[in-house]
């Protein structure tokens, strides 16, 4: 079995997939970026990351589901909130065929954020 390489950067990620899941993970960047635009971007983990010293989130394509991993402490903290997706310990998956949560996402990024900035 051929490996796969891994993407060297973001747009290269998002680039292998086909476009109605390349658009919805060019709206989580940019929720993401609205929220921490001084976040840098990076891939680790073979995921989009965004870091602010430490790693902030991370998401990830999947073939029913986007992966959205912002830490067990963040899952937790906004638990009553993500009763309609599956969760993790450290993931969130938002289905293809449901509305992507962009307001949730930014005030998880923004929960985030907040506690590597020392808020």
């Amino acid at each position: 079995m051929e490996k796969k390489s891994i993407p060297e950067n973001i747009d290269a990620y998002i680039a292998e997939f086909p476009s109605e899941i390349q658009s919805t993970m060019n709206e989580v960047r940019k929720a993401i970026r609205e929220v921490a635009p001084e976040a840098t971007e990076s891939i680790s983990w073979a995921m989009p990351t965004f870091k602010i010293k430490k790693i902030l989130v991370q998401f990830a394509g999947f073939k029913n589901h986007l992966g959205f991993y912002p830490f067990p402490e963040t899952i937790e903290h906004f638990r009553d909130e993500l009763t309609s997706y599956h969760t993790s310990k450290g993931g969130i998956q938002f289905p293809h065929n449901k509305p992507v949560p962009f307001d949730l996402i930014k005030r998880i990024v923004s929960y985030n954020r907040d506690k590597l900035i020392g808020k």
